[in-house]
């Protein structure tokens, strides 16, 4: 039985360099890489008690990297976001299970993004769709099995669809860098905060305090 593989791609180690020099293990090969669609997507996505979810690239099924500290960062961050948006009521909020197409064949999913009511989907609301949107504010919550490259190619496509501000969570370093374009950043270290800039004018958030609730161990003294 032939082997359909993206355009280019003649070896594993092709096919691994192409997505950004993601770990094997988070590459599924049933469907077979290069032959894969948003069906699929969509398929898993609805398995996703199973506590595995797909981005598509080049018609590949890749894990969505997660784990329980990224998974707690996003959370918080969307609470600290959705108290924001409740005064100030801007647009929505999704956290890691929010899946956005941002050009045909390339689905992505985000821990956390804020969508504008401007870019609010209005069609292809049903259940289990994938809406094409280009969020204003990405968050990508990174941990040991991302990749350099691979983060760099999502930047590519985050700000080629029109995305305004993505940040990059590093949470073994305490860090996080603010990009206001494809190369176009800061990094901001414990003792800085959050600034939501143009796009949630007003938004500011400790360092400090988001990664001490996340690390929380036990209830407060």
């Amino acid at each position: 039985m032939s082997i359909a593989t993206p355009p280019g791609t003649e070896t594993v180690a092709d096919l691994l360099k192409r997505l950004g020099d993601v770990p094997p293990s988070r590459v599924r090969m049933v469907p077979t890489p290069g032959t894969a669609t948003e069906k699929d997507v969509i398929r898993f996505h609805n398995r996703s008690r199973e506590g595995r979810l797909f981005e598509l690239v080049d018609g590949v099924l890749v894990e969505k990297g997660m784990g329980f500290h990224e998974s707690r960062l996003a959370v918080l961050l969307a609470y600290y976001l959705g108290s924001y948006l409740r005064e100030h009521d801007l647009g929505v909020i999704l956290r890691a299970d929010g899946t956005i197409r941002l050009f045909p064949g390339v689905i992505r999913i985000p821990d956390t993004m804020f969508i504008s009511w401007e870019r609010v989907p209005k069609t292809g609301r049903g259940s289990g769709e994938i809406p094409t949107v280009a969020p204003d504010l990405v968050v990508e919550i990174l941990n040991t099995s991302n990749r350099r490259r691979e983060m760099e190619r999502k930047l590519d496509e985050y700000f080629r669809a029109g995305v305004r501000l993505v940040w990059y969570v590093d949470p073994r370093r305490h860090t996080v860098r603010a990009y206001t374009a494809r190369h176009d950043f800061t990094t901001l270290t414990i003792d800085d905060e959050l600034d939501g800039g143009d796009v949630l004018p007003g938004f500011r958030l400790a360092l400090a305090d988001w990664f001490a609730q996340a690390e929380q161990t036990g209830p407060k003294a």
